[in-house]
C-alpha cells in the first residue's frame, strides 16, 4: 500500500515538474550558471566518473532549477536516495524535451534508445558510504534543511558532471558535521 502511494506521489511530482519545465522553456531565457560549454559526447576532461549518458546536473538543477528530490524522490522517505528510474527521466524527455544543442540531442537519444530497448542505463555510482554505516537520507534532509544535499554533495547546480566534493566515506567528515550542528555522536546513531 505504502509503495503504491509513493509511486503515485512520484508520478504526480513528475507531471508537475514537467509542466514547470515546459513553462520555463517557453518563457524568458534562463540565466547560465557560468559552467564551461562542454560537448556532451566527451566529458572525460571533467571531474568525476564518466557516465554512459552525460547527465548535466548544471542544466537540470542549475538552469531548470529542478529540486534534487524530483529525481531522487525516495530520499525524503527512505534511507537510500537511489538512482532515478528511467521512467523519471522519460517523464520529461519522452515527448516534451528533446535537447537544445546537437550534443544534448545525442545524449537524449541514448536515453530514448535505452528506454525503447528496455535496457536500464548502468550509471557509475559517485557517492557511497561504507556498508557498515547507516546513513538515513530522510533524517538528514529534515535536519539540514534546504542545503541538505549540498552539505555532502557540494553545489551540483554548478557541476556539469557530478564528482566527489567531500569524502563521505570518511568517519571524520561525519563527526565534524555532527559536532558543528551539535547532534549526537553516539556510535549507535550510525553503526547498528
Amino acid at each position: 500500500m505504502r509503495q503504491r502511494f509513493l509511486v503515485g506521489v512520484g508520478t504526480l511530482m513528475m507531471v508537475a515538474a514537467a509542466l514547470v519545465i515546459v513553462s520555463r522553456q517557453s518563457g524568458a531565457q534562463q540565466p547560465t550558471t557560468g559552467a564551461p560549454a562542454v560537448a556532451a559526447i566527451d566529458s572525460s576532461s571533467l571531474k568525476g566518473p564518466r557516465q554512459p549518458i552525460f547527465f548535466r546536473h548544471d542544466i537540470h538543477v542549475g538552469q531548470k532549477q529542478m529540486a534534487c528530490q524530483y529525481c531522487h524522490y525516495s530520499a525524503g522517505v527512505s534511507n537510500e536516495p537511489g538512482i532515478p528510474s528511467m521512467q523519471t527521466c522519460m517523464g520529461c524527455h519522452y515527448l516534451m524535451v528533446n535537447g537544445s544543442t546537437p550534443a544534448n540531442v545525442v545524449e537524449i537519444k541514448k536515453l530514448k534508445t535505452a528506454w525503447n530497448t528496455r535496457k536500464p542505463v548502468e550509471w557509475v555510482r559517485v557517492h557511497m558510504v561504507a556498508r557498515h554505516v547507516h546513513f538515513p537520507h530522510s533524517v538528514h534532509l529534515k535536519g539540514l534543511g534546504p542545503q541538505a544535499c549540498a552539505t555532502c554533495h557540494g553545489n551540483v547546480a554548478r557541476m556539469p558532471q557530478v564528482y566527489k566534493v567531500n569524502n563521505v566515506n570518511n568517519m571524520g567528515f561525519c563527526i565534524s558535521c555532527h559536532l558543528e550542528r551539535k547532534v549526537s555522536r553516539d556510535c549507535t546513531v550510525c553503526h547498528y
